[in-house]
């Protein structure tokens, strides 16, 4: 079989193929980023990180160049493929970050933070700093685990339930602003008729999940898979027998955790004792 040509000979891998559009498309109309910036609106440092690859930038501003282009949809969809790639995760993340887009119901268990579905910017941010991440690759990695929030959008969002352990709200961020807006945020989410939160409180004691966080991805074909992970170790487990052992343990979770209306209770509570001014 003849080798395939190259036809545009531009990069195959999103991320870089988005940048690489939007270098050229600019280009080819003989525009600084400067005068780009005033022709659109936006900062011009803004369509500077963008092009280099250190931000996707937002949909608003992508939206705003496709119709300054004239390139109805096309960086769009570029950023779309972008933003879903999931190269850009840790090898040991891809395949789970596959399997999770093709879910039709997802249950997770977190032991001291709010799964990345839920995360804020800000809490994403501070979460990946502490795990070492700095530069261009914190950015691009808040970015990814951000994006995966569209997960959650659109009337065919798949059903969530995420357990979380009162050491998640009980660690807060050392922006007291940015904490609020955490917990904000989860309070609004819980508000959405495909999403099931709730609180195990510190007075359940020890369980079978004390020390693992767990999420539980039910699929088209009807199979379930479990993703574990603690501070040093995720692993994918589609063996029925251990993935059925990881529901039984979950399920003796669920049952302990308070219900979904006194878990909004819980979490209005720890907003109320957040102070609304500055971080000192």
């Amino acid at each position: 079989m003849p080798q395939r040509k190259v036809v545009t000979g531009r990069s195959q891998e999103p991320r870089v193929r988005f940048t690489e559009e939007l270098r050229l498309l600019r280009t080819e109309r003989g525009l600084s980023l400067r005068k780009l910036a005033e022709e659109v609106g936006w900062d011009a440092s803004q369509f500077g990180k963008m092009e280099s690859g250190r931000t996707l930038g937002s949909p608003e501003v992508v939206q705003a160049l496709d119709q300054y282009y004239g390139t109805p949809g096309l960086l769009v969809t570029l950023w779309e493929l972008a933003v879903a790639d999931p190269a850009q995760f840790k090898e040991r993340y891809r395949q789970y970050m596959i399997l999770e887009s093709e879910a039709v119901s997802l249950w997770h268990y977190g032991v001291s933070r709010p799964p990345g579905l839920l995360q804020t910017d800000a809490y994403a941010r501070e979460a990946l700093a502490a795990g070492g991440i700095k530069g261009n690759e914190l950015e691009q990695q808040v970015e990814a685990r951000t994006g995966r929030r569209e997960l959650l959008e659109g009337g065919e969002a798949p059903s969530f339930r995420s357990i979380l352990s009162e050491a998640v709200l009980r660690t807060p961020l050392p922006n007291r602003g940015e904490w609020r807006e955490q917990l904000e945020h989860l309070l609004e989410m819980s508000e959405r008729p495909s999403i099931t939160l709730q609180v195990l409180p510190f007075s359940v004691s020890f369980h079978g999940l004390a020390s693992t966080d767990l999420m539980f991805l039910r699929l088209l074909d009807t199979r379930t898979v479990a993703y574990a992970e603690n501070d040093v170790h995720g692993e994918l487990i589609a063996e029925p027998s251990k993935v059925e052992r990881f529901q039984r343990t979950y399920d003796a979770v669920r049952d302990s955790a308070l219900s979904p209306v006194e878990s909004r209770k819980f979490i209005l509570r720890m907003l109320e004792e957040v102070p609304c001014g500055p971080s000192t």
